[in-house]
């Protein structure tokens, strides 16, 4: 070793985003699971969900018109599963505004 050198506990310092974080997220009193967490999301915004499964539903049925030959109503669910996808999105900003503004 070099001369005058010594052995020191030297503590590094944690990085800036990891106090940020702490700061912002607070205390972590509780642990949830994941159903938990998606169970309280679905109650926090409940139209996202709804979105979701419309849109599901649309383009399924689509898929389906499609497949037996149903031209016309293959196109009117693919223009209703996009209705569907605009809604969900506008569903979706809504609740992080609605959130936003919470905090």
């Amino acid at each position: 070793m070099f001369a005058g050198m010594g052995t020191k506990n030297v503590e590094t310092p944690e990085f800036d985003w990891v106090e940020l974080h702490n700061e912002v997220s607070g205390p972590q009193t509780f642990d949830e699971t994941s159903k938990e967490k998606l169970i309280r999301k679905i109650k926090d915004n409940p139209l996202v969900p709804i979105g979701c499964l419309a849109t599901a539903g649309a383009l399924s049925y689509g898929l389906w018109s499609f497949r037996t030959g149903n031209r016309k109503m293959s196109q009117y669910m693919m223009r209703t599963r996009i209705a569907a996808q605009g809604f969900t999105l506008v569903a979706l900003v809504v609740g992080i505004v609605m959130a936003a503004a919470k905090k």
